[in-house]
């Protein structure tokens, strides 16, 4: 891995210091004829390398650590993670089916209840409108009475109370599907 003999970094750009001595730097510049010893090169060489190598290690630190305190702090924080095994789940699991079983019983008998009442309600309401339907309209030679118009109003009220009550009906059924289908379920 020889490359030859290299030079110093130092040769190239060679910087010229204040001379200790009182006569100046000029008496010594006669040392361009001096010859060095080839160990005293190779130790430059090699300080410099050495430097070079501990400029690049004090960098690589440098961008290792600059964000040290950010993540100190994000390492400080702790979490702690509970196991538990599967029959502590399961007999969890059971208490709280045996907690929530009653009320889902409560709520589907009265979904049940609610259900017949706006059955009957609806059947009453479709007999009004039934012999509503089926009696002629009476008129006179001046047209609908007061008591015809009043007739008429009240069909329509019943006629929209029916469809709403008949929404319900809708809705109750379909929650109470719902409540049996997670009440028929398998448990775990």
């Amino acid at each position: 891995m020889s490359q030859g003999p290299r030079r110093s970094r130092l040769s190239v750009h060679p910087r010229h210091r204040e001379s200790i001595f009182a006569g100046g730097p000029e008496q010594y510049r006669g040392d361009a004829q001096v010859v060095f010893s080839p160990n005293l090169r190779e130790s430059v060489l090699a300080m410099e390398d050495c430097c070079e190598e501990a400029y690049e290690a004090q960098q690589l630190l440098r961008n290792g650590t600059f964000d040290l305190p950010r993540m100190a702090k994000v390492l400080d924080n702790q979490r702690v993670f509970l196991l538990v095994d599967e029959g502590t789940v399961r007999k969890y699991k059971s208490d709280l089916s045996e907690e929530i079983e009653p009320q889902i019983t409560e709520l589907i008998a009265r979904a049940e209840k609610g259900l017949k009442a706006l059955q009957k309600k609806e059947s009453v309401l479709q007999t009004k409108v039934e012999a509503a339907h089926s009696r002629p309209p009476s008129r006179t030679t001046t047209g609908t009475t007061a008591s015809n118009k009043l007739e008429n109003r009240r069909l329509q009220i019943l006629v929209k109370q029916r469809e709403r009550l008949e929404e319900q009906m809708k809705a109750l059924e379909s929650e109470v599907l719902s409540l049996e289908a997670k009440q028929k379920r398998p448990r775990h």
